[in-house]
């Protein structure tokens, strides 16, 4: 009988499969199973890319074995999971959570274009600085904050873009526009400067067993250029939707509220198209 290598297996982490019951089960309890199917499969899908960067072989292959495969984690958990996990959760499951006191108020402040650029780029590329990095590699509980923090500050990143809900509304088209410009020099320049040491920057990767024929410094590199090129097309490739889409309301005369109106709940829907047609009438 043939043994997996370690990596291969598909070991489950309990605080990871608890927190997607807990996740998944508020979602469901708060109705979110009745918004519309496209917005209930990407939560499914947000639910999926979680479990898959946090179990199994690529949870496995960036604790123990490559850089390389560490950034593609970090980058599912920040530019992939979150705008999923927003574009699927209607205003009717967001809006209990927020509240009416101060964490209405600190959100609105986090949520701004400016604010939400600076908590999640300033985050994450200090983590990536050798010796915070190792430090999270070496202390599993400090690897665990570290992955609560990318995941939070990458969601209030994202909210310009997708915000669900009108108490904190999206940004406007050409703002969306600079914004995510923006965003993508801090990740290109951390990339950047992985990608072209001419050593290895993380000991702990040096040191680890060598799979596919990657060298430590092969694998550093391919890490960096995933941070530099790919992260940084996803937020340009995003920007370009959203161009897209400005282009095709102002061509139609209808420029796209801050949120669409499936997001307010189906009775607050035809108050709202009903509010538009009087304005329309008058």
């Amino acid at each position: 009988m043939i043994v997996p290598p370690p990596w291969q297996r598909w070991d489950l982490h309990p605080s990871v499969v608890i927190g997607l019951a807990l996740l998944g089960g508020l979602y469901a309890y708060r109705g979110g199973l009745a918004g519309p199917r496209r917005r209930v499969m990407a939560f499914a899908g947000a639910l999926v890319v979680l479990g898959v960067s946090l179990n199994g072989p690529l949870h496995s292959l960036s604790d123990g074995y490559l850089f390389s495969a560490h950034m593609v984690q970090h980058l599912a958990l920040t530019l992939v999971f979150p705008p999923l996990l927003l574009y699927g959760s209607p205003a009717w499951v967001v809006r209990p959570l927020l509240g009416r006191g101060w964490v209405l108020r600190l959100a609105r402040l986090a949520t701004r274009p400016l604010a939400a650029g600076t908590l999640f780029s300033v985050p994450i590329t200090l983590w990536h600085w050798p010796q915070f990095y190792e430090a999270a590699l070496e202390h599993h509980p400090l690897h665990i904050v570290q992955h609560l923090v990318f995941i939070a500050t990458a969601v209030i990143m994202w909210w310009p873009i997708l915000a669900p809900v009108p108490e904190l509304p999206r940004a406007s088209y050409p703002t969306q526009l600079v914004y995510l410009f923006a965003l993508g020099l801090p990740m290109s320049l951390a990339g950047a400067l992985i990608t072209l040491s001419e050593r290895v920057l993380y000991p702990f990767y040096a040191a680890a067993p060598r799979i596919w024929g990657l060298a430590p410094l092969a694998d550093q590199q391919l890490g960096g250029l995933l941070m530099w090129v790919v992260g940084t097309l996803v937020l340009w490739a995003t920007a370009t939707v959203v161009w897209f889409r400005w282009s095709a309301r102002e061509e139609s005369g209808d420029v796209e509220r801050a949120v669409p109106l499936e997001a307010y709940g189906k009775a607050e829907v035809g108050t709202r198209n009903a509010e538009q047609t009087g304005r329309q009438s008058g």
